[in-house]
């Protein structure tokens, strides 16, 4: 087997209208389906092109507890200011930025209003693991499987 990339993410929300405005106008996706009353899943749902990435969402329970297992999306770090306030106006919980590398990329975490952690990142995966090695201690190394290891 050999998979080829990642299909879609779900997302289970309470309110599909919120959750549209949410992904459209505070993260810019474009609505492509609404399942409406013709539901061929298991509960009515709606499909979002974020970023050439397929997004569901569908009605439900989502959690009720926040964690920080997150989506995070690749942005240019200019647009990281115009994205927070969209997302504030919407009235979005933006959380801290957790500590970091410096040259890592920067980032906005937000939580959408189903307990789903979001983060908008600048940087890439190259450029994290660059900056993990010159700072990691003496006797760690990054290798090419990108997990660290004694040297």
């Amino acid at each position: 087997m050999n998979i080829e990339g990642i299909s879609h993410i779900t997302f289970i929300v309470r309110d599909l209208d919120r959750a549209t405005r949410f992904f459209c106008e505070g993260l810019g996706a474009r609505l492509v389906y609404d399942s409406g009353d013709a539901t061929f899943s298991l509960s009515p749902e709606r499909f979002f092109l974020l970023g050439g990435i397929w997004i569901a969402v569908m009605q439900g329970s989502p959690s009720p507890e926040r964690g920080y297992g997150h989506t995070a999306f690749k942005v240019v770090e200019g647009d990281l200011a115009e994205a927070e306030r969209r997302l504030r106006a919407l009235g979005v919980e933006l959380r801290p930025p957790r500590p970091r590398v410096e040259g890592e990329g920067l980032s906005l975490y937000f939580h959408d209003f189903d307990n789903h952690l979001f983060e908008l990142h600048s940087g890439t995966l190259t450029q994290r693991l660059q900056h993990y090695a010159s700072a990691a201690p003496t006797g760690v190394a990054m290798h090419a499987n990108g997990r660290p290891g004694l040297v």
